[in-house]
């Protein structure tokens, strides 16, 4: 689908519901709260819903948001690569996605109509574009929503999908009246008392494998339970493994359930984070993907280990 047909698509719908991924970030939230402004101000009905409690530290994105009442007709999902992200409380949705606006290049084509763009940086950026090219206004709420999506999802700009068209969107935003030293600052430089503690507990207990090529953190039910911390505490540490000078990948293993665990998976140029976590039957970015695996944590470990082997033997081979 592409800008015009979307527009029309929005036009001849009505009473929306956008579904945002389970472990909300600033791209999925942002993008979603854009969308929904931009509905509600073309005089459709709609609410944003998410898997979890939304987290306190996007409040700014939802301040002032207020449900409204109707039956769901339309459902959208935003930033959101397959269906095993929407998390239990919106499995209900499975099949029934009318529309995804995605920049994953692992999205499964899960709904009825999709607008996809894999070079995009961040799905608000495929919005911020769609609005410019289809002349729906920006106003200073959603420029802020989309900065906060296309700047979380870069790193601060900073991350390899950072492209041009990012820098140029993002230089366009801040024309605005938004804060975005403050949203920077707020996304990338605060961490409370509990995280600082967390982060130093996590990197301490790191493990290196293969020459100190990989490094493996691992986080369990127990950990975190005995932690005294907020669980919110404990998302976002994924960069962590591999900001270890010479590892080329840095894998993240979250326990979600007795035997489910999540892996967040963290690249160099040497190695596709997407292709390794599709061997999971997960995906993402070049340089930063995810899945869930089954098993006990020494299966898990044994399995990702085993596919870490191979992927740098590989990478070897092609240098």
């Amino acid at each position: 689908m592409d800008f015009k047909e979307l527009k029309q698509f929005l036009c001849e719908h009505d009473n929306y519901i956008i579904l945002t991924h389970k472990s909300p970030d600033g791209d999925t939230l942002g993008s979603a709260f854009a969308l929904c402004s931009a509905l509600r101000d073309m005089g459709k009905r709609c609410d944003v819903i998410n898997n979890e409690n939304l987290p306190v530290r996007y409040n700014f994105l939802y301040d002032g948001y207020y449900l409204q009442e109707f039956t769901a007709e339309t459902v959208v999902a935003v930033d959101i690569a397959d269906e095993k992200l929407f998390g239990s409380r919106l499995a209900k949705y499975a099949g029934k996605v009318d529309l995804c606006i995605d920049h994953h290049i692992s999205n499964t084509g899960y709904a009825k109509n999709t607008v996809l763009d894999p070079q995009a940086s961040a799905a608000a950026l495929v919005l911020f574009e769609f609005f410019k090219d289809q002349g729906i206004p920006l106003n200073d709420f959603r420029a802020m929503c989309l900065y906060t999506g296309i700047a979380t999802d870069t790193g601060c700009f900073k991350f390899d999908n950072t492209i041009p068209r990012a820098h140029l969107a993002a230089a366009e935003l801040m024309k605005y009246n938004i804060d975005f030293s403050k949203i920077n600052r707020r996304m990338f430089d605060i961490k409370s008392k509990e995280r600082l503690k967390i982060e130093a507990m996590m990197s301490e207990q790191m493990e290196y494998y293969f020459d100190d090529r990989c490094s493996v953190m691992t986080l369990t039910s127990e950990i975190m339970s005995h932690s005294g911390v907020e669980p919110a505490e404990f998302d976002g540490l994924a960069s962590i493994p591999l900001s270890v000078e010479g590892v080329d990948i840095g894998i993240t293993i979250k326990q979600r359930h007795e035997n489910v665990f999540k892996l967040s998976v963290r690249t160099t140029d040497a190695i596709d984070a997407s292709a390794f976590c599709k061997k999971f039957g997960g995906g993402g970015h070049i340089r930063a993907a995810g899945c869930e695996i089954e098993g006990s944590l020494d299966e898990v470990k044994r399995a990702v280990l085993e596919q870490v082997q191979n992927v740098l033997k590989q990478a070897d081979e092609n240098r």
